[in-house]
């Protein structure tokens, strides 16, 4: 907990807040799901922000896009990776068995928790801060010239490129209630015979996350 303290440059009055940002709802009640929503919003708040800030000139449409992108979850698996987070995370006997600390979009989920769980017990300044700090080189990396088209625009204009089937995309289940809930999605590209499936804190989210897969795949 301390190695992970000085990583992410804050302290924390009640450490058991970020027990609990690391505990996944596999263990049972007291886990890190309202933490993880709470730092979605956050996340999404600062950065925000901080794109208004750094481009003036650009549209809603481009902002959003660039949003997309520095909050996806290849990133936040990025940053959990960094903040070697698989060791620290609580998992249950399950998710134990089935190698959960190893899975990206537990990781990520874990590193919202933790900006929920700082943001609780501090203030918007500082959370922010923290923020800034961890997403740095990928706010910095952003060219305004870019399109940054999203995933699954780009996966559909691949398939147009070529003569293909469009994809398909299916919601698969809802679990959890409300703020908790989790969209499953499917998504098959009929001509080559591929189907993944990803979950979700959105059914927008889950889609974008199929489509980046399936785009990696075809370039394989």
């Amino acid at each position: 907990m301390d190695k992970l303290q000085k990583l992410i440059n804050y302290q924390f009055k009640d450490i058991t807040l970020l027990k609990q940002a690391l505990t996944h709802r596999s263990v049972g009640k007291n886990n890190n799901e309202r933490l993880e929503f709470l730092g979605d919003s956050v996340l999404g708040a600062v950065v925000s922000r901080e794109l208004y800030r750094r481009f003036p000139e650009i549209a809603e449409g481009k902002l959003s896009r660039f949003k997309s992108y520095v909050v996806r979850g290849q990133t936040l698996s990025l940053i959990a990776a960094d903040l070697e987070l698989s060791n620290l995370l609580v998992l249950g006997s399950g998710e134990l068995k089935s190698g959960g600390y190893n899975r990206k979009s537990i990781q990520a989920d874990a590193v919202e928790a933790i900006l929920g769980a700082i943001f609780l017990e501090s203030d918007f300044d500082t959370v922010n801060t923290v923020i800034l700090e961890l997403f740095k080189e990928y706010i910095e990396a952003i060219n305004p010239n870019d399109t940054l088209k999203d995933f699954k625009t780009q996966l559909q204009e691949r398939l147009q490129k070529f003569g293909q089937t469009l994809p398909q995309y299916e919601l698969i289940k809802t679990t959890g209630k409300d703020h908790n809930a989790k969209f499953t999605v499917s998504c098959l590209l009929k001509d080559q015979s591929i189907q993944v499936q990803q979950q979700a804190k959105n059914i927008k989210r889950a889609e974008q996350m199929c489509a980046e897969i399936l785009l990696e795949r075809l370039k394989k």
